[in-house]
């Protein structure tokens, strides 16, 4: 099946996507990095352990982003409650700020979309990013 079409739109809002979260965030982190911080911002206090797994990356690639994230100090570690051998990492003040634009920027990001929309485009475009997002996770997955 021809998938040019699909490729094409794809690669375009990566593009702009990635262009709109450079311009907000002045502390230059890395998508990794980023998604470090979205899993916090999600999931609360986590192991390393868990975030490793839960973004698919290994420990060392893990254990990189979060010295980086540190030294920027977007995320706080502690010792685990029920297990003092084991870090507990979560978002600082300054990472929830930092999450707090990110989260502005979306919606910014989103309003700007439905000015061009419908309300039925706009339902069946967020049907097709779970749609889409759904089958990415699965390959990766499989892969894991």
């Amino acid at each position: 099946m021809e998938t040019i079409n699909l490729e094409n739109s794809l690669s375009l809002l990566q593009c702009e996507l990635v262009a709109r979260r450079n311009r907000f965030t002045p502390e230059a982190i890395t998508w990794p990095q980023y998604d470090v911080l979205e899993v916090l911002r999600v999931g609360g206090a986590l192991r390393p352990s868990i975030i490793s797994e839960r973004l698919g990356v290994s420990r060392t690639q893990l254990s990189k982003a979060l010295r980086v994230l540190k030294d920027l100090e977007l995320i706080e570690q502690s010792s685990d409650d029920t297990d003092r051998r084991a870090q507990e990492t979560r978002l600082s003040a300054k990472g929830e700020a930092f999450m707090e634009r990110a989260a502005l920027q979306r919606c910014d990001a989103a309003r700007l979309v439905a000015l061009v929309m419908t309300a039925g485009e706009q339902a069946i475009f967020a049907e097709l990013c779970c749609k889409a997002v759904k089958g990415l996770q699965a390959e990766a997955s499989e892969n894991a």
